[in-house]
């Protein structure tokens, strides 16, 4: 990448002092992104009011120095925004997903300053606090998945809700293959596998001929540990063996009762008798015994860069981290007598054993986080490379541009050579002096003949031939400054292509009107460097936030902001205008719209919005109903 360094907020949905693997990920992928120059926040729900004080201190007074955000001590600083109501029990998920509250509206008031050339959230199912940052982003959204299918099924009933969340990101990304499989059946997109990293651990040096360690450690859910338990008891008298069920909570000693048998080789431990790191260091075996409902697989991971053999669940995202038993044994979930038959293996062969190991030590360098972070850093720029960059500045030109006078231009309107407008274009063209314009941009579908008739007929007003062009199913895009009529029916990629051709602008109206044929947003990532301007208001728009959404959309690729009145009938000609500087051709166009401003007219405004919601709403026979005040119909 070209070396950029950027500000980056990574939001986890669950609350900063649970040991979730999704935490875990957050602060070591932040950790390596900040060490390499990068600003880096860590947005979580927090169980502690000292911290989620401290952290609106910090964001009120960030209003003034935005810098504050990234003042704190260490690295990557984490702002705790608020205390949630839990949805799920943590015992059973490993961890609490949690209803926004008062952590919306603190997400809301930090990212509206927009401080971020990131927001990177992961596991963004409504409702939650990542979901809460997708929603009020207005930066390049990054989304990572990690989980397979828990959450995803739990989501299904705000599945529409999800999904059009979802349609904010400009890209995705899933910890493991299994991860994006599941996800993308429900949520289909393009998902980059961008595994989580280990931090490698040297092995703690041991002598010939001494028991076998196994480890089991409790980041499962608690079936987990039954199992592993019972699948112990089933080991022969004579192996040499050892076991650890190791807790970061230190709950699993109490609550689990030892057979007489195992009461002198399996031991309970937690942080004080060591890190889990420590012991995986010293392991010889890992259990992995999820039966499904809460797999770990970051701990594998953590075995492998520690160079122990896995034995784990045949679950995909486990299967796909043991290349399918190249590093490690399987059992099937939930089969005792199977996952002690393969520890009975490993103990007693001890050439299948050293194979395996040689084969997990063989890899493990490249597990580090360093490799994920090269990932990311890459996503990250090849994002932002999409942005449009500022043109170079000719201070001639930009002198000549400024003397001239600021005229009001309305950019999408139809005549009666479209097939669903019946304005004759003398009639557009005497409403269009009527309503002051200087500059009008005459884009019938898929024709023309209608731009050119205006022009020949044009009278003191400025006509720029265009064209609104129907792709394949790709939605729609307008053609500026064009001549020739392009057909319909082409890709997006091509009908681009050949507005290129003929030396026109691409202008894309309306572009996230469900109500409308529009580019699916990854269709417009694919094109957004050919894309000249963006469309950010249309009167006709049913609802204010598809227009909202154009609006975050251009500003956060720095794209030219452009608006129309879509008008099809003549009343509606006007409702919102362009201010800006008078041009010739489409090199001056382009850098008067840079600067321009837009004017809504709100009379106009209310009777061609009225206007589209019967058309939309109101069935064949409903006749449109004209608001107090407003114009009369031609």
């Amino acid at each position: 990448m070209s070396g950029e360094r950027f500000s980056i907020a990574q939001v986890t949905p669950y609350a900063w002092e649970q040991h979730h693997e999704v935490n875990r990920y957050v602060e070591r992928l932040s950790d390596e992104l900040c060490a390499r120059g990068h600003r880096v926040v860590v947005i979580a729900p927090s169980d502690s009011r000292e911290l989620v004080k401290e952290s609106r201190g910090v964001i009120a007074r960030a209003a003034e120095e935005p810098d504050e955000l990234f003042a704190g001590e260490g690295c990557a600083r984490v702002l705790g925004v608020g205390q949630n109501l839990p949805l799920k029990s943590s015992r059973r998920s490993g961890g609490t997903v949690s209803l926004p509250l008062d952590v919306s509206r603190t997400i809301e008031e930090l990212l509206d300053r927009d401080p971020f050339d990131f927001v990177h959230v992961h596991e963004p199912f409504a409702p939650s606090a990542a979901s809460a940052a997708l929603r009020h982003s207005r930066a390049l959204n990054v989304g990572t998945f990690h989980s397979a299918t828990e959450r995803v099924l739990s989501t299904q009933f705000a599945r529409k809700l999800v999904t059009l969340l979802f349609g904010r990101l400009d890209g995705r990304t899933a910890s493991f293959a299994a991860t994006r499989d599941a996800v993308e059946r429900f949520f289909p997109g393009g998902y980059r596998v961008i595994p989580p990293g280990a931090d490698v651990v040297e092995r703690e040096g041991r002598g010939d001929g001494g028991p076998v360690e196994i480890l089991y450690s409790a980041e499962e859910e608690r079936a987990g540990v039954r199992m592993f338990l019972r699948a112990l008891r089933r080991l022969p008298a004579d192996l040499p063996w050892r076991a650890t069920v190791w807790s970061r909570l230190g709950e699993a000693e109490p609550t689990v009762p030892l057979a007489r048998a195992l009461r002198d080789r399996v031991r309970f431990a937690g942080p004080r008798d060591g890190s889990e790191a420590q012991h995986l260091a010293a392991a010889d075996l890992v259990v992995a015994a999820s039966n499904g409902v809460s797999p770990a697989p970051q701990l594998v991971l953590r075995a492998l860069a520690g160079g122990a053999v896995p034995v784990a669940a045949r679950l995909p995202v486990y299967e796909e981290l043991l290349a399918d038993g190249e590093r490690g044994l399987l059992f099937e979930p939930r089969d005792t007598q199977t996952l002690a038959a393969q520890l009975t293996r490993l103990v007693e062969d001890e050439p299948l054993k050293s194979r395996l190991h040689e084969r997990v030590c063989a890899d493990r360098e490249s597990l580090s986080w360093a490799r994920t972070a090269d990932a990311f850093e890459e996503l990250y720029g090849s994002i932002a490379a999409k942005r449009h960059r500022p043109p170079a500045v000719d201070a001639a030109h930009t002198r000549r541009l400024a003397s001239r006078p600021l005229i009001s231009v309305d950019l999408h309107m139809h005549t009666d050579h479209s097939p669903d407008c019946a304005t004759p274009v003398d009639v557009l063209l005497e409403s269009a002096v009527a309503q002051g314009l200087g500059a009008i941009a005459v884009t019938d579908h898929n024709e023309v003949s209608g731009a050119h008739e205006a022009r020949a007929r044009a009278n003191g007003i400025k006509v720029i031939v265009a064209e609104e062009v129907k792709t394949a199913s790709q939605g729609e895009v307008i053609g500026l400054f064009i001549e020739e009529k392009i057909p319909r029916g082409m890709t997006l990629a091509e009908t681009i292509a050949e507005i290129r051709r003929q030396g026109g602008l691409v202008y894309v109206p309306h572009p996230f009107d469900r109500m409308h044929s529009v580019p699916d947003y990854e269709h417009l990532l694919e094109v957004v460097e050919d894309i000249d301007a963006i469309e950010v208001f249309n009167p006709r728009v049913a609802f204010t936030a598809f227009n909202e959404e154009a609006a975050r959309f251009a500003a956060k690729y720095r794209v030219a902001a452009g608006a129309g009145s879509d008008s099809h009938v003549a009343q509606g000609l006007g409702s919102v205008k362009i201010r800006m500087r008078d041009f010739d051709g489409p090199e001056e166009f382009m850098a008067s719209l840079r600067d321009a401003d837009i004017v809504r007219r709100r009379q106009s405004l209310l009777y061609v919005q009225a206007l589209k919601f019967l058309q939309t709403h109101g069935g064949a026979k409903s006749r449109p109903t004209r608001p107090a005040g407003a114009p009369d119909e031609a």
